[in-house]
């Protein structure tokens, strides 16, 4: 067995088990909130299955209950016949609600709510272990300055335009404050700020605010963003701004002949500033056959260097940059604010007709697991992280009042509470029946698209592959 094979399976059972320790256990914690409340409420538990579906494994219980691990793996319940009944989703009971003594309002609600909470604890204990170990960040994550402005941006249908970046005024060096009124605080969170904004025109074409300081002074940009790139998302040709660090410097190369260093930090391209490696590389090749004037700082002095002619469109003349990386400590509660944010952001984006989101741009179980893997082989913090948000996302879906979610039964039980009895079962079982079909086509939905990114990347990083092996390729001899 080769190394590459043998290091290939190890890296794909690792990943495989953190996401059934991490996503699997976010389901169990779920269900065993659900589980842990109905008992101290002394609520008949019938079944404890994570996923649905015929069991995989059984076991029944001294207490009486039937505990399962069921073939599809796409979520979890506790059989509750006294508070629901889901038997189209879950299985018939074998007790029947009818002999089994009515339960209170308080203890439905507790029940119901459990869940969820047990999710926000999980995240809250993770997030505090994230506390203690540090949250890994770099100066490209971090940041909110605007570090390149691209000319044109490409459009799904292949066609170019003009950034909408560049035509609403902002500038290399722009820190962006604000979108649309909501405080960007790193560059993730611009991104899907941005995604999920809703402003548009009189003529329906999208409008987004950018609040950004230049200069010492703040002021309100108006900008036109563009549906572009695979995914046809909100965009306005912006990338990060960062310091350009020199790490090396190649050997005879046109930085090396020109007397850059490592450590230097490049400042500025004749006259232009220069805050990310795209902007280098642009600045660089607009005028290769002539010597480029570039500033760096060096030791605390600036120093004014000639880069001679180069040769190749978007060479970086020989220099490999690097990126701040640091440990970070937020607090839990600051982690979790982050994700209850984010994660309400999106959902406003979803429901908002305003909006450019659709289902199609959410991540489904096959997103959530391919997540999973690439943060696995990016290493345990970033497991931790991605758990924190998949817990906080899983609390908030179960509490939205949509009949089979957590927030549909605590709904039905407070219609049934202010109106003095229960809703008719016909009702309720109707109404469950139609939005089991509806979630079931949902997952089946982003699950498509979650699969054709995947296979998309997984060709985009194969062609790119290959292209890196062919130019890395000895010339063959004449």
């Amino acid at each position: 067995m080769s190394a590459d094979l043998f290091h290939s399976l190890v890296s794909n059972a690792w990943s495989i088990l953190l996401i059934a320790l991490f996503f699997g256990g976010s389901i169990f914690v779920h269900e065993l909130g659900h589980y842990i409340a109905a008992r101290r409420r002394g609520v008949h538990v019938e079944r404890f299955s994570i996923g649905f579906g015929p069991p995989l494994v059984s076991w029944r219980g001294p207490d009486g209950t039937q505990y399962q691990i069921a073939w599809i793996p796409v979520g979890g319940y506790v059989l509750l016949p006294q508070l629901a009944d889901l038997g189209a989703l879950e299985g018939p009971s074998e007790t029947g609600a009818d002999r089994l003594p009515p339960v209170s309002y308080g203890t439905k609600m507790l029940v119901f709510s459990a869940g969820a909470a047990f999710n926000v604890l999980f995240a809250f204990v993770l997030a505090c272990a994230i506390w203690v170990v540090g949250q890994p960040e770099s100066d490209e994550t971090t940041s909110t300055r605007v570090g390149y402005v691209t000319k044109t941006i490409d459009l799904p249908d292949g066609s170019k335009v003009v950034s909408p970046a560049s035509q609403g005024g902002l500038r290399v060096g722009d820190v962006v404050l604000a979108i649309d009124g909501h405080s960007i605080s790193d560059w993730d969170e611009l991104n899907q700020t941005l995604l999920t904004s809703s402003g548009r025109d009189p003529d329906g074409s999208p409008r987004t605010v950018f609040t950004v300081e230049r200069a010492g002074t703040r002021m309100d940009l108006v900008l036109h963003p563009r549906l572009a790139g695979d995914e046809g998302n909100r965009r306005v040709g912006i990338m990060v701004g960062y310091d350009l660090n020199v790490f090396t410097v190649a050997a005879g190369s046109a930085a090396g002949r020109a007397g850059i260093l490592p450590n230097d930090r490049i400042l500025e391209v004749d006259g232009t500033p220069v805050m990310n490696v795209d902007g280098w590389a642009e600045a660089l090749a607009a005028a290769p056959k002539v010597p480029a004037k570039v500033l760096v700082l060096r030791a605390g002095r600036r120093v004014e260097l000639a880069v001679p002619p180069r040769t190749g469109a978007h060479e970086l003349a020989g220099v490999d940059f690097s990126v701040g990386y640091h440990l970070s400590h937020p607090s839990p509660f600051a982690q979790i604010a982050q994700q209850v944010d984010r994660t309400l952001l999106t959902l406003w984006g979803l429901i908002n007709p305003n909006s450019d989101v659709g289902l199609s741009k959410v991540a489904g179980p096959v997103g959530i697991v391919r997540i999973f893997h690439e943060a696995a082989d990016a290493g345990i913090r970033y497991v931790l992280m991605f758990t924190i948000l998949v817990n906080v996302n899983l609390a908030i879906f179960n509490l939205l009042p949509v009949p089979v979610l957590d927030g549909g039964q605590m709904l039905f039980a407070t219609i049934g509470r202010l109106r003095g009895r229960a809703l008719p079962v016909n009702f309720i079982m109707t109404a469950q029946s139609i939005f089991i079909m509806l979630l079931t086509s949902m997952i089946i939905y982003v699950s498509i698209y979650d699969v054709r990114r995947w296979s998309r990347d997984a060709r985009e990083d194969r062609a790119q592959a290959a292209a890196q092996a062919a130019a890395a390729a000895p010339a063959p001899k004449p």
